[in-house]
């Protein structure tokens, strides 16, 4: 029970990592707000939750949007009057290289991911200043470190998040509040399953393509994250503060001869 006693909001916590992550929060003694735009995905993951034996709420909300993001934290503010852990976990995918990515898609990919990031940490935050603790996660990605074709919007945000977890970890370390990121290589959630079915005449071989970019031969699974995230919110990583934790299977610091 590594966050017994713990409060911990999850944003895109209805499918994949956020799932996952949700899950294994639970399990590990805590009680999960899970937060998505789509209300039957998030009823399912907290259904998963209490069907288990854990504690968890639903709260719809659009982390883009500073009304809806307020109301979400005092709601958990009035129900359990502290927020101890925050993932920011709730992120979209851009394809395309500069030239190719129009405007609004850029901007949509920029919104999401690191407004994203802002707002939830933005409110939450005065939270756990004034109580002198807290742990905030923030989903990066390797590509923040790796160049990789045809991803330049996703890539912008993700090495924008990284950058923006080091510098809240100066501004808040005083505080007693840790601030790390996560930067997973491929993890095979349905997202990233839908995509490769929808973008490429041969998924399959997509798929072998992508595993050659990882020294592990294979592709992560969203409960590979989850058990970085749970280390990172729990007390474990005490230590641990504005750094990025690597679950790539070697994507990033290896190479296939």
């Amino acid at each position: 029970m590594r966050l017994q006693g713990k409060i911990a909001l999850i944003t895109g916590s209805g499918s994949g990592i956020g799932r996952s992550s949700a899950l294994l929060f639970a399990r590990e003694g805590a009680t999960v707000v899970v937060n998505d735009l789509d209300p039957v995905k998030g009823a399912e993951t907290v259904g998963e939750i209490v069907q288990a034996g854990g504690a968890a709420i639903f709260i719809q909300a659009d982390v883009t949007n500073p009304d809806s993001v307020q109301a979400m934290v005092s709601r958990i503010m009035e129900t359990y009057g502290r927020v101890d852990v925050l993932f920011n976990n709730a992120g979209i995918s851009g394809v395309g290289a500069i030239h190719e990515v129009e405007p609004d898609a850029w901007d949509r990919v920029m919104n999401v991911n690191i407004r994203g990031v802002y707002l939830p940490s933005k409110y939450v935050l005065p939270i756990m200043m004034e109580r002198s603790s807290g742990s905030i996660i923030n989903m990066s990605s390797c590509v923040a470190e790796i160049g990789l074709a045809r991803r330049a919007s996703y890539s912008a945000s993700k090495g924008a998040i990284l950058a923006l977890t080091k510098s809240m970890q100066v501004d808040y370390a005083t505080y007693g509040i840790r601030v790390n990121a996560l930067l997973p290589g491929t993890i095979m959630t349905p997202f990233v399953e839908n995509y490769l079915k929808t973008s490429y005449e041969d998924p399959e071989a997509a798929i072998e393509a992508i595993k050659k970019r990882q020294l592990s031969g294979e592709l992560g699974t969203p409960e590979d994250v989850a058990q970085a995230a749970l280390f990172l919110a729990s007390d474990e990583s005490k230590f641990m503060m504005g750094s990025p934790l690597y679950i790539d299977g070697g994507a990033v610091f290896g190479k296939n001869a």
